[in-house]
């Protein structure tokens, strides 16, 4: 077996990981499948392929692709996923199934309970806009939701896996889990080795938003912030870097995003793979978000690479951004607050390499990729073993 610097254990089991798009497993979960090969295992992806397959291929990993639909309506399209991934469980026989996303837990649990699947993780990265949107549908989706999950969380075969405490208490309180089926782990991880700090680049500061373009992640606010910060004479830049997500009501249209461009309020760079690159190339990362989100990554690389953060006082965001630390918080919807944080960072350098440092620190201390691994490698090891 490779030398593996998380866990020396050798479990030579087969381990599924079941999620919803390839470039999601590519950029969260692809480092603990890799260590979970390290050990031994054999590791297989099932996941929508779109443009990651032969990168996850070259990996080592089997990838089985499948069809389903993150946002699909018609019911019975949902009824051949749901069929499909029954098919393939009975088929490959796993020991565990790690499921990430809404649609892969629900589905894949059910799958998971119908072929005997011994070991069952179900990772929810927030709670996403299901539990955020507002109005009766809304209302009607998410009580259909908790159903679901009341009903695939009664088998003790299934472990509960969540990013921040909230989420997990609200699955608790809302007697969807016991606790004692659950497990915390702060985000997905980054290499500290890649993600490191930096000197800033001279010129006019720039201020970050990456992640996917939604109404419900703040980008609305952030340009609306830095209008403000324009009309007192303050230059900045806001960058915004990402692409519109299709397939979610809350999607900002990509002629609303070049309007913008082409006006000059920001300037979009669409979506971007290098992200330790375009972190260097900014001063401060915001991410003013409503969005039920895990532990934001981008918030996670950010700190790692020394920048400091200003985002929204929401689960997930609170774990990583320590206010007055390694950046500021502020309240959902409030683009005065968000101006004025954005306003002392830009004015102050020493404030932004303060709290970069900071920042660093708490990523090395909490959320490291070496850290999430081996917690998640335990993880496997011991529900095999209860």
């Amino acid at each position: 077996m490779p030398d593996n610097k998380f866990c020396t254990i050798k479990m030579n089991k087969k381990i599924i990981y079941f999620i919803t798009e390839d470039w999601y497993f590519w950029s969260h979960r692809l480092p603990i499948a890799k260590a979970a090969k390290d050990m031994g295992n054999e590791v297989i992806i099932v996941t929508r392929v779109n443009k990651h397959l032969q990168r996850i291929k070259e990996e080592g990993f089997r990838v089985i692709p499948i069809q389903l639909e993150r946002q699909g309506k018609n019911v019975l399209k949902e009824l051949r996923s749901l069929f499909e991934i029954i098919r393939i469980y009975s088929r490959e026989k796993p020991d565990i199934v790690h499921q990430v996303a809404v649609k892969p837990v629900i589905y894949g649990s059910i799958a998971a309970i119908m072929t005997r699947v011994p070991v069952v993780i179900n990772a929810l990265a927030g709670l996403g806009f299901i539990f955020v949107n507002k109005g009766p549908k809304a209302g009607f989706i998410k009580h259909v939701f908790i159903l679901l999950y009341k009903i695939v969380y009664r088998s003790k075969s299934i472990t509960g896996l969540f990013q921040n405490p909230e989420d997990r208490d609200f699955f608790v309180s809302a007697g969807l889990i016991d606790k004692n089926r659950t497990k915390l782990i702060m985000g997905s991880g980054v290499d500290t080795s890649l993600f490191d700090i930096s000197a800033e680049q001279k010129g006019v500061i720039r201020i970050l938003f990456a992640g996917r373009m939604l109404w419900n992640k703040g980008v609305g606010e952030l340009v609306a912030a830095g209008k403000i910060l324009y009309s007192k004479g303050i230059k900045t830049q806001i960058i915004l870097v990402g692409k519109p997500d299709k397939e979610n009501p809350r999607a900002i249209s990509k002629n609303i995003l070049q309007s913008w461009h082409d006006k000059g309020v920001v300037e979009w760079w669409g979506y971007q793979e290098n992200m330790v690159k375009i972190i260097s190339a900014c001063h401060i990362i915001a991410l003013p978000t409503t969005y039920g989100e895990g532990v934001p990554k981008i918030l996670i690389e950010a700190a790692a690479s020394g920048r400091p953060v200003v985002a929204t006082d929401v689960p997930g965001c609170r774990e990583i951004v320590k206010d007055g630390q390694n950046g500021f918080l502020v309240q959902p919807h409030d683009i005065e607050s968000l101006a004025e944080a954005l306003e002392k960072l830009v004015k102050d350098s020493d404030l932004r390499s303060r709290m970069g440092r900071r920042g660093r620190e708490i990523v090395k201390s909490d959320f490291s990729e070496e850290i999430v691994v081996e917690k998640t490698l335990k993880l496997y090891s011991k529900l095999l073993t209860d």
